[in-house]
């Protein structure tokens, strides 16, 4: 993505926020940006389109950062979650994506509906996968179901503890205290086998396989999860330079250099125990299917 279009996109974010989304006018936006309208619809085909990308770009962060947080550490370590889902919440906060939601959620647009709804499902395949690390692949076929009630809990949790306490919000203990309820849930489900949700239904929420949206948050998690990986390799950093500039090739690059990419890989795969994963031969089919 360019530099003006992200820019556009800070901006419009930007005055979403003071003036929210239905106050403010595809011409604020121009003005703001310092833009003209056909530089705008070059960019997006509606005000809808944009808030989408606004959207994205605060997914994808949230995401990039939450990953760092694991970056040389047990990805079963409760605080390590605990720590990473009160990130998630400061960037929601800082970025007013609640209310942004809050405003957006009964507008008429199937496209947005859409990204607001897989913004979901992919908040809840995060946790799904996180309690996969924290309470063992024995649990998996009940996790989707505790990662779901995990989120409810959370939200309820917060919302009213806001109410309660307004001047004095301490969202480390609410988190903790949603947290640690979690294990004796786990246990008893899995102890009585009783499942609400298949744990392949998120992926079938998400989206079709074929989106090239869908694709790319695809590739972004399992580039993500190789990272984690690599870190007990030697020479970690020069993997992990191959693994970011494949990223940003095939999602930023108009016309991806598949010869530089298909380098990249081979100089990753010569390492036998990267090699190995089932997170790098995901990586490699899907190299091959772009």
């Amino acid at each position: 993505m360019n530099e003006r279009k992200i820019r556009v996109i800070k901006k419009a974010h930007q005055l979403f926020i003071e003036k929210g989304f239905q106050a403010t006018s595809i011409q604020d936006i121009l003005e703001f940006s310092n833009i003209s309208k056909g530089t705008f619809y070059n960019y997006f085909s509606s005000k809808n389109e944009l808030l989408i990308a606004i959207f994205s770009s605060i997914y994808k962060r949230i995401e990039e950062e939450r990953s760092s947080l694991l970056i040389g550490k047990d990805p079963a370590d409760l605080e390590i979650f605990i720590d990473q889902v009160k990130l998630h919440m400061e960037i929601n906060r800082k970025n007013n994506l609640l209310k942004l939601l809050e405003e957006v959620t009964f507008i008429k647009d199937e496209e947005l509906n859409q990204a607001i709804k897989k913004g979901q499902w992919l908040t809840i395949r995060w946790t799904y996968k996180r309690f996969i690390e924290l309470y063992g692949k024995e649990k998996q076929p009940f996790l989707l179901d505790c990662a779901i009630m995990f989120l409810g809990i959370l939200q309820q949790n917060m919302r009213y503890y806001s109410l309660a306490y307004e001047s004095n919000r301490d969202y480390d203990f609410v988190v903790r205290y949603s947290v640690e309820r979690m294990k004796s849930i786990v246990d008893e489900v899995s102890e009585r086998q009783e499942q609400l949700f298949n744990p392949e239904l998120v992926e079938t929420l998400i989206g079709d396989k074929n989106n090239s949206k869908y694709s790319e948050e695809l590739l972004i998690q399992t580039i993500s999860d190789l990272k984690k990986i690599i870190q007990a390799v030697k020479n970690h950093e020069k993997y992990t330079e191959l693994l970011e500039f494949i990223q940003e090739e095939i999602t930023e690059a108009k016309h991806p250099r598949q010869h530089l990419i298909a380098i990249s890989l081979d100089n990753i795969k010569a390492n036998e125990q990267i090699a190995q994963t089932e997170e790098l031969q995901t990586l490699e089919k899907f190299i091959k299917g772009t």
